[in-house]
């Protein structure tokens, strides 16, 4: 007993001054990190940049926590008589802000679309999925324009910021990049368990152990509280702007970075007291956007990681508004005027068990995508090798699953701005996301991307090869979602296992949101297509007359074409325009792209 006295007295002391420790020991953490980020700044603060961001963050989030805390209700009570004066002019002034947006909108579309014309073609399409949306709508008067308006506007405002403006492209190219980097840890687990060989051949071992990895992080975020965080700030941004319920609001903004499965489980409590509209909701977030494991493994094919990043952000806001549009609410919800809803921080009891948990439950995930896409991939070759047969005996060469998709989908792809040589291979994809999978279709959508910059010509014959960039990014966003059959089954059987009395009600609302989660994700895209800016190709003079013309690229490629547009072919004789008139290095350019690609000014 005398030895433990000490440890006792300690164990007392401890806790009598446990405040003063814990700002003790935070201090010197405080101070400790400051001289770090001090000394990184000092010895190359270009190096230094990306911490010194994500510092100034914390920082500004830290202090704002700790202004509301001492000074949010005296701020509250000073702008107190500016609020009542607002209140009172809103009726008439909430019309002059909306026709000043409005005329800016128009002003801007008009001005920008002057410089893209094909830009107005996903214009037509965003509008009129917006209006087919409405027509479907369950009930029309009862639509909360609202929702409607500011979701579209928080989409179009985040797009803008995403697709437009030089920080937020440099900052989602960053976040892309630091992805696909940390993605690359992976390897250093799958090549001790699989070897160096099968996860360079094989895709199981190559693209699935990223899941496992994702997952793996994702409960570590999760015990540490850094999700939930996320996901409140994002919930109250969507909840105080489109006057949406705190229980739908948080599913759909967890849809962001946990899948259609998961994200129900943050309201699990709540979820058996909540209206048809707020399922709907919760449901079409699900479809909508994909989740941040498979999204690792998307960008381990070679799609691009910011375009997935954007897509995600950009459908949370856009679900919610296209659900109050078709599923608008009629009845009384247990949850409207509430504050927040309380979230669960996991079972895990520490750091380990959250890593080891988090890998574990991956395991069914890596299995089902891997049993989906071999069952998937034989019935599409078993469906096309049928149409094939059905083809042959009436004349028609070469029918399949992907050609039938090609023809019904094309006005749609061609209303999101794909170009129309591009738009059967968009629909194609389309189709296959929505009957098969979006993995298949992201498969075959890296295959046309590897393709287009590795140079190959457009067209092989009457096969187009690789589709534009510009298709590339609307095709990327159109794809960017669990909207598809086999989700329905994921769906029902997640929500029925959680609450079973109300599988009645799942079973008919769940038709009607994956219907408005494939048109979601065709917002995006039609969004995507309006907002993006072509790629300037550049110097093709210098880059060809400087290039190594032992491979190709997408840029050569380009270059060639446009040094065969250049190449005229009179009485024999080859003279060039443009850029290239009278330049001694032209016939030296144009003989080695003629060693690459064919053209009539080749054979002269």
């Amino acid at each position: 007993r005398k030895a433990l006295q000490p440890a006792s007295k300690a164990k007392r002391f401890c806790k009598a001054h446990a405040k003063v420790l814990r700002m003790v020991v935070l201090g010197f953490l405080g101070v400790a990190y400051l001289c770090y980020f001090i000394a990184a700044c000092w010895l190359n603060f270009q190096r230094a940049l990306a911490l010194v961001v994500m510092t100034a963050v914390v920082v500004f989030f830290i202090c704002w926590s700790l202004f509301k805390k001492h000074c949010g209700a005296k701020v509250v009570l000073l702008l107190s008589p500016i609020w009542k004066c607002l209140h009172k002019s809103w009726p008439w002034l909430k019309w002059l802000l909306w026709v000043a947006l409005l005329g800016g909108l128009i002003a801007w579309l008009a001005l920008d679309t002057a410089r893209n014309p094909e830009q107005l073609t996903s214009l037509a399409g965003f509008c009129f999925l917006v209006l087919f949306l409405f027509a479907c709508s369950k009930h029309h008067g009862a639509v909360s324009w609202r929702a409607v308006f500011w979701g579209l506007g928080l989409e179009f405002l985040f797009g803008l910021f995403i697709l437009r403006t030089t920080p937020g492209i440099k900052a989602f190219q960053w976040l892309g990049d630091q992805i696909q980097f940390f993605l690359g840890y992976t390897t250093a687990g799958s090549s001790f368990v699989f070897g160096n060989k099968l996860i360079e051949d094989a895709f199981a071992f190559q693209s699935l152990p990223i899941v496992v990895f994702f997952s793996c992080v994702t409960s570590i975020l999760y015990y540490l509280g850094i999700m939930q965080w996320l996901i409140i700030k994002i919930s109250w941004l969507l909840q105080v702007s489109m006057d949406t319920t705190p229980t739908e609001t948080l599913s759909v903004a967890g849809n962001i970075f946990i899948g259609q499965s998961e994200a129900p489980l943050l309201i699990r409590p709540y979820l058996a007291e909540m209206t048809r509209s707020e399922v709907h909701a919760v449901m079409t977030g699900g479809f909508s956007t994909i989740a941040g494991s498979v999204m690792g493994a998307y960008i381990s094919f070679g799609i691009d990681a910011a375009s997935l990043i954007a897509a995600s952000v950009m459908a949370a806001p856009c679900a919610l508004a296209m659900s109050k549009l078709i599923y608008p609410e009629v009845e009384e919800s247990k949850f409207k005027g509430k504050a927040s809803v309380r979230l669960s921080s996991g079972e895990e009891r520490n750091i380990l068990e959250a890593a080891s948990s988090g890998a574990a439950a991956s395991v069914g995930l890596v299995a089902n995508i891997a049993a989906n896409l071999i069952a998937f991939l034989a019935v599409l070759e078993f469906i096309n090798a049928a149409l094939l047969w059905f083809g042959e005996m009436v004349d028609i060469e070469g029918l399949s699953f992907q050609v039938i998709c090609s023809y019904v989908l094309l006005p749609v792809a061609f209303l999101m701005g794909a170009d129309w040589a591009d738009s059967p291979l968009v629909a194609e994809l389309l189709g296959i996301k929505i009957f098969l999978n979006e993995f298949v279709a992201y498969q075959q959508l890296a295959t046309y991307k590897k393709n287009r910059l590795a140079g190959l010509e457009e067209w092989d014959g009457s096969q187009k090869q690789w589709i534009s960039e510009r298709a590339e990014i609307i095709t990327t966003f159109a794809l960017c979602g669990f909207a598809n059959l086999s989700s329905i089954g994921i769906m029902l059987g997640a929500l029925t296992s959680m609450v079973p009395q109300r599988k009645g009600d799942f079973a008919s609302i769940v038709p009607r949101a994956l219907l408005t989660g494939i048109c979601v994700s065709m917002l995006n895209a039609c969004l995507a297509g309006l907002l993006h800016v072509p790629t300037e190709l550049g110097d093709c003079v210098t880059f060809l007359s400087t290039a190594n013309f032992s491979s190709t690229s997408y840029t050569m490629y380009m270059c060639c074409k446009q040094l065969f547009a250049s190449s005229v072919l009179e009485n024999g004789t080859l003279s060039f325009t443009g850029a290239w008139t009278g330049l001694a290095e032209s016939m030296l350019c144009l003989t080695q792209c003629c060693g690459h690609y064919n053209h009539t000014s080749c054979a002269g």
